[in-house]
């Protein structure tokens, strides 16, 4: 519990940094700005989505809704693939924790990497599995954003990075932290000694359990953290950042589902072989003292104490994580009742599967409000409800989440 508290200590003041900042690209970056540039089948498309996605604080499940939103949008096959790449690798709250931890060289090549990584996967659709060129549309609903006062855009910016996003990615954060926390204690530095001398075996075992497993960008950090203190090489590590929050199992199915085998056999091919790549180039070609020299800090702050600015951030960001939970139940108790049933118009529930965020609820529940004959529709994360009041055909809503990459069925 030590070391897990210790990594805690030291992230929370560039998580509640990175919270804040993703709040405001999240309120003052409007999306029809992704949306107007992502339409053409060229490599200024993918370039565009690519550096769309870095950015910006999308957890692995999250972006999929929005890629597929941005998809049906207009965005072209190869943009979409750039930006499911990129976006949860990296992101501003993900950035400043990897700096946290890993140093400014990982903070700094983690970025990089994605952005590379997500421009190759989408040139690589856009080569052997293009598709024509669709037109851009902007919903009314992303339009009415820009009436918001200043003072509500502030709000909304504070509501989503401190409580949204805390949703989304605090438990993730803390499996993550656990797992590095048992990595340290249970584990033995034996077991990491025999891959020292194998890079390209100990980055293929990275590989076999991190690219189905659901990680987060932040979450991945002490992971990759406690894999590195016990011997493995900083190549290994970045395996680990790269492939575990780009290649989670959930992504693999909606990319072949919605985008075709074709294009999820790339998408995979991109994101292994860009970590491979890249690892390679970290272990052969950059000084490892650039990468060990962070970590000898965090292997010597157990004994210096508990910093006291560091200790309040902890304080902060558990207080945040508790409301967090408190402020999902309450959202999910108030809304379950929101839509008022009556003879005239049919209400009809439907089980949702596969969502796992804030961003997985209200792009499902956005797309199912815009349907013709839609007059409400509430989405609940907890338990997967959506209830749709109006004149709807139950296969249309059904088909609708589908595309989104989710699973539906009637109640």
């Amino acid at each position: 519990m030590y070391e897990i508290f210790e990594l805690i200590n030291k992230m929370s003041p560039y998580l509640l940094l990175g919270f804040l900042f993703a709040g405001v690209m999240h309120v003052f970056v409007p999306g029809s700005v992704y949306k107007n540039y992502l339409a053409k089948n060229n490599f200024a498309s993918v370039f565009r989505a690519a550096l769309f996605g870095v950015p910006l604080p999308l957890c692995s499940c999250g972006v999929i809704p929005t890629a597929m939103s941005l998809r049906r949008e207009g965005a072209s096959k190869g943009a979409t693939v750039s930006f499911l790449i990129a976006t949860p690798q990296t992101g501003v709250d993900s950035i400043l924790a990897t700096y946290s931890l890993m140093g400014l060289t990982f903070a700094i090549l983690r970025p990089i990497t994605a952005f590379i990584t997500a421009i190759l996967g989408g040139q690589l659709i856009n080569v052997f599995n293009n598709d024509a060129d669709v037109d851009a549309q902007i919903s009314e609903k992303e339009k009415s954003r820009n009436d918001m006062t200043f003072g509500n855009r502030i709000l909304t910016a504070l509501h989503y990075g401190f409580v949204e996003l805390v949703q989304d990615i605090g438990k993730w954060l803390i499996i993550g932290l656990i797992i590095a926390g048992l990595i340290t204690v249970l584990v033995p530095d034996s077991f990491f000694s025999s891959f020292s001398d194998s890079p390209l075996l100990s980055y293929l075992l990275v590989l076999l359990f991190s690219v189905p497993m659901y990680l987060c960008a932040t979450g991945s950090i002490p992971i990759a953290v406690a894999l590195m203190l016990k011997g493995l090489s900083p190549g290994t590590a970045l395996v680990l950042l790269m492939a575990g929050p780009a290649a989670s199992a959930a992504s693999v199915l909606v990319i072949s589902k919605v985008l075709g085998r074709r294009t999820m056999f790339l998408y995979l091919l991109a994101i292994i072989g860009g970590a491979i790549l890249s690892a390679l180039f970290v272990d052969y070609l950059l000084p490892r003292e650039w990468f060990i020299e962070p970590l000898r800090y965090v292997e010597s702050c157990c004994d210096a104490g508990f910093p006291y600015f560091g200790f309040a951030c902890t304080v902060l960001l558990f207080i945040l994580l508790v409301n967090a939970f408190i402020q999902r139940r309450l959202h999910a108790t108030v809304h379950s009742h929101k839509v008022v049933e009556s003879a005239e118009i049919p209400v009809v529930r439907f089980k949702i599967e596969g969502m796992r965020c804030n961003h997985c609820r209200a792009n499902t529940e956005k797309a199912i409000a815009a349907l013709p004959g839609v007059e409400e529709a509430v989405v609940e994360l907890d338990g997967g409800i959506a209830t749709v009041k109006g004149r709807v055909e139950p296969d249309v809503v059904i088909a609708t989440v589908t595309s989104l990459g989710f699973k539906a069925e009637v109640i």
